[in-house]
């Protein structure tokens, strides 16, 4: 502590002009060197590193505000990418819903079709079974007939005589002329 009161007091006794030499008191000369330092750079630096201060809060205000306006232009289109995608599912539930109205419809559309199509073959069988019956039997009926009057002519071939013949074709003819009387 002594030696900084020295140094102050020996501030008064400034030495010649004509000498010059390297003061070894380091303690006596660093705060001195050290306060002229400071001061000029206080008095030069203080505008510098207010402009760098000044200029990095700028950048910084700059930064937040683009951060404002990017997370403001987000927030927007995050809005209508939600509303989209409400709109896109609200579409989607319809196109859901109507595809199985459409399957359900079908599925109804070909059940009964078939069942159409079901009755149309039972009902052109049973026409083919009736048709067939009838056909077969026309065709027994007609064979019997045939062997009936086959059987008829053999008998009558067999049977009847000249004198016979000649007594039915008379009986006949009888039989047509009072037909015809009665009508005339």
């Amino acid at each position: 502590m002594k030696n900084v009161t020295d140094s102050f007091v020996s501030l008064g006794h400034w030495p010649s002009a004509g000498s010059f030499g390297f003061n070894t008191d380091i303690l006596a000369t660093n705060p001195i060197n050290l306060s002229i330092v400071l001061g000029v750079l206080i008095f030069f630096g203080k505008g510098v590193l207010s402009d760098l201060l000044d200029n990095r809060k700028q950048r910084i205000l700059d930064t937040i505000r683009n951060s404002e306006e990017l997370r403001e232009g987000a927030i927007e289109q995050l809005e209508k990418a939600r509303a989209r995608l409400r709109k896109v599912e609200i579409e989607a539930d319809q196109f859901r819903m109507n595809g199985y109205s459409e399957i359900e419809r079908e599925k109804w559309n070909l059940i009964n079709s078939t069942y159409k199509t079901l009755e149309q073959l039972e009902n052109y069988k049973n026409e083919t079974i009736h048709f067939e019956q009838q056909r077969t039997i026309n065709q027994v009926r007609q064979q019997v007939f045939q062997q009936a009057l086959q059987g008829a002519l053999g008998t009558l071939n067999s049977c009847l005589t000249n004198e016979l013949h000649l007594r039915t074709i008379n009986a006949n003819l009888g039989m047509f002329g009072a037909i015809k009387e009665i009508t005339d």
